[in-house]
């Protein structure tokens, strides 16, 4: 076991020398210990050269931030909660498939990584094929099938949707309203999404409870912009 920086909301109590964190809900309070796991450095590292050269040359939308360092920060979330280095490889592999070359990076990732990659990456991916399907019809299937993933894959997308919301916050502070005219769908539909997948994760994903309050608290502050 070990102590994990990470988030925490008001009122939550960290207490460092037993591993545990503290959540306090009005009389009661919920605690929970957080295992921690030791990352393969060299594989991790194998994979994080395979991601920069497969992304190189992408940005996030409606800016020139590289593409890269979403995945950096999501492969970082998923090892401060405990994620494993297979894992922690599929949070900076989880777009390669859907933005990169669809079932044959698939197979380049399985035949480097392994299938536990393979299948985190396929499970993270809302689309194989270019053009993709339109963006409703992704999304719906998506939301759908968070039952059927595993519980590696089901941890990386919410850490991925976790940084999602928060570049979404930090932008719409900077730029206003001008901020959903990068997406492919209204802002109602956005949160539609958000809040749907939001509900799967609280159904389907186990051991992570802090981390869903996370998202379903973003989701809230997201709104409120």
């Amino acid at each position: 076991m070990g102590w994990l920086r990470g988030f925490a909301p008001p009122g939550l109590r960290y207490h460092k020398p037993n591993n545990k964190i503290l959540f306090p809900f009005k009389k009661h309070c919920f605690i929970i210990k957080i295992p921690m796991t030791s990352i393969n450095l060299k594989e991790y590292k194998e994979a994080y050269d395979f991601a920069f050269k497969l992304h190189s040359k992408q940005v996030r939308k409606g800016n020139n931030i590289p593409y890269f360092t979403h995945l950096s920060a999501v492969s970082n979330l998923i090892i401060e909660n405990g994620g494993s280095t297979k894992e922690a490889i599929g949070g900076l592999l989880h777009d390669a498939v859907e933005d990169q070359g669809g079932l044959k990076v698939l197979k380049i990732i399985k035949d480097k990584f392994g299938k536990k990659v393979a299948t985190i990456v396929d499970e993270c991916s809302d689309a194989v094929t270019n053009p993709k399907p339109p963006w409703k019809e992704r999304k719906i299937k998506y939301i759908n099938n968070i039952k059927n993933k595993s519980q590696s894959g089901i941890l990386v997308s919410l850490c991925d949707k976790i940084h999602n919301a928060n570049c979404i916050i930090s932008d719409c502070r900077k730029i206003g309203e001008k901020l959903w005219q990068r997406f492919s769908a209204p802002k109602k539909e956005v949160f539609w999404y958000y809040d749907s997948l939001c509900k799967e994760f609280k159904k389907h994903l186990k051991n992570h409870s802090s981390l869903v309050l996370e998202f379903e608290l973003k989701i809230q502050e997201m709104k409120k912009l």
